[in-house]
């Protein structure tokens, strides 16, 4: 699985970095999601972050 971010989609309301720490981080300077694994190991925490973004700025591809 490979994860793309939309970061000008995002609203920085955290739910990825809250539930996913090891794959997503948020920026300093905008509160926006930073990708830390572009291509995270299979995990339900990585599919619940996809999910639970309110913005969708996350895409699972493959």
């Amino acid at each position: 699985m490979r994860l793309e971010v939309d970061r000008e989609r995002c609203v920085g309301a955290g739910m990825c970095v809250l539930t996913a720490p090891a794959v997503f981080d948020q920026d300093e300077q905008d509160g926006r999601v930073r990708l830390l694994e572009p291509e995270p190991a299979e995990a339900i925490e990585v599919a619940d972050a996809v999910r639970l973004c309110p913005a969708a700025a996350i895409t699972a591809v493959g």
